[in-house]
């Protein structure tokens, strides 16, 4: 595990866990869903490398050539192929992981790790060994109550520390069909609960926790997934491309040209 502390902020990055961020503890309130029962889908803050959400049936063509990927979650391949494996540790911040079998071409992901009393800075960095195309990003699991901290929070109805609220304001979503799957098309966003992919966002997301904590997501990925069906997570994801890039949006990568993404929290205390 590397530890990263500066101040009351506290980053865990777990190698052995798919390389993601653990935990981040922050004036003794912890951020992030940490039970793993779920499998490593469902915790944490995890990259997703080489393509972020779902793709179709995991099916692709490239080069004039089809593949076939394993099927994460039926009836479609998802989150890419580095969150659910060991990465190897480079230094006291950076971590590494070379591309597996299932996916069809070779190359490295490298990924960095930065910690203040402010905030935190990941950056995902794709070394390709052959043109292949690529999305990536990260996945992060918050919890939508805070418990904890010296004050307690601030309570709401029945004395307990009030949920999340999202402030969030895109320009565009893409329409998903039956499948669950996006089909290149953008509408204006509907109101929530959302499990869907938005871009031309109006400034960064915002979490905020009521009289705790202030959350400011920023990132050079202009697509962001936005799931807040679950009762007590909601996930925030910056992607590079939306779900099934490789078959609607898709970003080619080539030796000599990596791509590189950087994800940053900002977090204002609010007692």
């Amino acid at each position: 595990m590397l530890v990263l502390e500066a101040g009351d902020a506290r980053a865990s990055i777990s190698p052995d866990d798919g390389g993601r961020i653990a935990s981040v503890v922050i004036g003794g309130r912890e951020l992030l869903a940490t039970d793993r029962s779920g499998g490593p889908m469902m915790w944490g803050a995890y990259p997703m490398v080489p393509w972020a959400g779902r793709i179709r049936r995991g099916r692709f063509t490239f080069g004039g050539r089809a593949y076939d990927l394993p099927i994460g979650l039926p009836p479609h391949a998802i989150h890419g192929v580095v969150y659910d494996r060991r990465w190897r540790v480079l230094d006291a911040r950076t971590i590494e992981i070379d591309l597996d079998e299932r996916w069809p071409f070779r190359g490295k992901v490298v990924q960095a790790f930065d910690l203040d009393e402010g905030g935190l800075r990941a950056t995902l960095r794709l070394e390709a060994d052959e043109p292949m195309p690529v999305a990536m990003g990260w996945h992060p699991w918050f919890r939508r109550v805070l418990e904890g901290g010296a004050a307690g929070g601030h309570p709401a109805a029945g004395g307990h520390p009030a949920p999340v609220e999202l402030r969030f304001k895109p320009a565009e979503m893409l329409l998903r069909d039956e499948d669950g799957i996006p089909i290149g098309r953008r509408v204006p966003p509907p109101p929530g609960p959302w499990d869907d992919a938005f871009t031309g966002l109006a400034g960064d997301p915002v979490l905020e926790w009521p009289g705790q904590l202030r959350l400011t997501l920023g990132s050079t990925c202009e697509w962001w997934v936005v799931y807040d069906i679950p009762a007590d997570t909601i996930c925030v994801e910056p992607q590079s491309g939306p779900p099934d890039a490789a078959n609607i949006a898709p970003e080619v990568v080539e030796p000599g040209r990596p791509l590189v993404h950087e994800m940053s929290w900002r977090w204002e205390r609010l007692g």
